[in-house]
């Protein structure tokens, strides 16, 4: 990484020239990517930081720290040069002869560009766990693509993961489904229209206890029967949990997810008698004055629940197996949990006191938090007619919706050719919307951004990928001789200069578990690659410079499909 080798020679700058202050660590230089081209491939504030502590103006220290630099051994086969601007900052520019080395490399490596080496750690991403007896719904949107998105990212850069889901097939809620079924149900139905009809005795078993609560009471006992054991409750369970995990995988096909492991609550119903009692041997738990067990957090407000007063378990109980059986099954060096911001006190109630129990040390499990998705009204999404909103329903909207841009655009496309596009645009539109934004942020769905072939959307990038690869089609493919020191324009060297940073991006968006990164460096490449595209000739070029033209436009092509694929969005050839 270039970022890296600069934050080197930096660091051995400051510690020769201010080894006189030993209270200054090198390890406080960050370099970045600046905003404005002008002020270089990348910067840092490195005297600004040490001028505030050292009351020293901070270009005098930027001159100092420049001199260093220029004595360094092998920095000049990278660095051209090196310029201070207020009110201290220190620039540097990359050779171009590094730039057109590092386009040599994406030609060479294609899809492999930027991937980072194997690292001897082990990542557990638990995301998109949804409870069974429903559809997945809108609201599993954003912990499904931002997980699946994650994984891909981690595993590009080195790490091994392991992908899994934790679907909630346990609890009183399914025994009210079962009381349901039992008063109600019909095994035709059930068998026609699985999820549905599961869903419609759910609902209309809930209500109900709204007007007879004495209903609920039967709920309970039917989830108690099926803790116990029972027979016919036993059966009519697993049989609504294998219908709905086929629906579920019915959906993540569209969506192109693919998890490694999908293992329920349920799994960990043999091992949550002895975690209960041994937490209480081990002083840990303490029972409460109804019966119950609760393991008090130090500097919590709330002890954390874990079999409940009537000797049932919880929630919680099933995710403390599950941290111990994933950190012993895989030797996770790390946990994550893609899960909602509502969710930020239970989630550090269960590392706490996993933590406490001695499965998990502290760091080693980690809450990737976002915001809700919100309706067009900026509201929650409602349900409608005691429904839940399909996530299905919303993905053959955005086909349906994306089908009209298809056929607007290229009329001449075979209609199974359009159906086919149309679906890998609306769906990649449903996903970019989503991780092109801060995940921490609410955001509100929106069609008209989500689809806008000029604005910040999948479809904008999909549309350049197609445009770039129509010209590598009509030169007759890829070009093995050219010389990029013929690439001179503005936008020319625009691009090489942003094509640098692909890698670095990739590992950013990795450390900090943010995919929006990765998707804000792909809408600016795609504009950067659209000016070029509108403003140069290429084909009419003349034959040296068309075929360095060409190269470019080969490695930008790269470049956005490798990102959009670790995004989990597909790149369309035509549009």
């Amino acid at each position: 990484m270039i970022k890296s080798k600069i934050i080197d020679y930096l660091k051995k700058a400051i510690s020769v020239n201010l080894r006189n202050y030993p209270r200054l660590s090198a390890s406080m230089v960050e370099v970045f990517i600046p905003e404005n081209e002008k002020f270089g491939h990348y910067s840092t504030n490195a005297a600004l930081k040490l001028a505030k502590i050292l009351k020293r103006n901070p270009i005098q220290i930027a001159e100092e720290i420049k001199s260093q630099l220029e004595k360094q051994p092998n920095i000049s086969g990278l660095i051209d040069k090196t310029k201070i601007a207020a009110p201290g900052f220190i620039n540097f520019f990359i050779k171009k002869e590094y730039l057109a080395k590092r386009l040599k490399e994406i030609l060479k490596k294609k899809d492999k560009f930027g991937q980072g080496e194997p690292k001897k750690r082990t990542i557990v991403v638990e995301y998109s766990s949804p409870n069974i007896a429903k559809p997945l719904g809108v609201h599993h949107l954003r912990s499904t693509i931002i997980g699946q998105a994650l994984i891909n990212i981690l595993r590009f850069v080195g790490y091994r993961v392991i992908s899994l889901s934790f679907p909630g097939d346990w609890g009183t809620q399914f025994g009210l489904l079962i009381a349901g079924y039992k008063k109600w149900g019909n095994p035709e139905k059930i068998k026609k229209e699985p999820i549905k009809e599961m869903l419609r005795l759910y609902v209309k078993f809930s209500r109900a206890a709204k007007k007879n609560p004495k209903l609920l009471d039967e709920g309970r006992k039917e989830f108690k029967k099926l803790e116990q054991g029972d027979k016919e409750n036993r059966r009519l369970w697993k049989w609504f949990l294998d219908e709905s995990l086929r629906d579920f995988e019915r959906v993540y096909k569209l969506l192109d997810i693919k998890i490694d492991h999908t293992i329920p609550e349920s799994y960990y119903e043999p091992e949550l008698k002895s975690l209960i009692n041994n937490a209480l041997d081990k002083g840990i738990a303490k029972k409460g004055k109804d019966g119950s067990v609760v393991i008090p957090i130090p500097n919590s407000p709330t002890p954390e629940i874990i079999q409940k007063s009537d000797g049932g378990t919880i929630y919680t109980t099933r995710e403390l197996a599950a941290i111990k059986h994933r950190l012993k099954k895989w030797k996770a060096d790390k946990i994550l949990y893609v899960a909602a911001n509502q969710q930020t006190f239970h989630i550090n109630q269960v590392f706490r006191s996993a933590e406490l129990l001695g499965f998990a040390k502290s760091g080693q499990l980690g809450h990737i938090k976002f915001g809700m998705m919100l309706a067009p009204s900026g509201k929650k999404f409602a349900t409608r007619e005691g429904r839940l909103i399909p996530l299905e329903e919303v993905l053959e909207e955005a086909t349906k919706r994306s089908l009209k841009i298809v056929q607007k655009l290229n009329p001449q496309l075979p209609k199974k050719e359009k159906e086919r596009v149309a679906k890998i645009v609306g769906i990649g539109a449903v996903k970019f919307f989503d991780l092109s934004q801060n995940r921490l942020s609410d955001i509100v769905f929106d069609w008209n951004k989500m689809l806008n072939l000029k604005g910040s959307s999948a479809p904008y990038i999909q549309y350049t990928y197609a445009r770039l690869k129509s010209i590598l089609r009509k030169s007759g493919g890829p070009q093995k001789t050219f010389n990029l020191s013929l690439l001179k324009n503005e936008h020319e060297l625009a691009i090489l200069n942003y094509l640098l940073y692909f890698p670095e991006i990739i590992e950013d968006s990795a450390i900090y578990y943010e995919p929006n990164r990765l998707a804000g460096y792909l809408l600016r490449l795609a504009e950067k690659a659209n000016l070029f595209y509108e403003t140069t000739p290429v084909l009419r070029a003349e034959l040296k410079l068309r075929n360095s033209r060409l190269a470019l436009i080969e490695a930008i092509s790269l470049i956005i499909k490798n990102g959009l694929k670790l995004l989990g969005v597909e790149a369309p050839e035509k549009m």
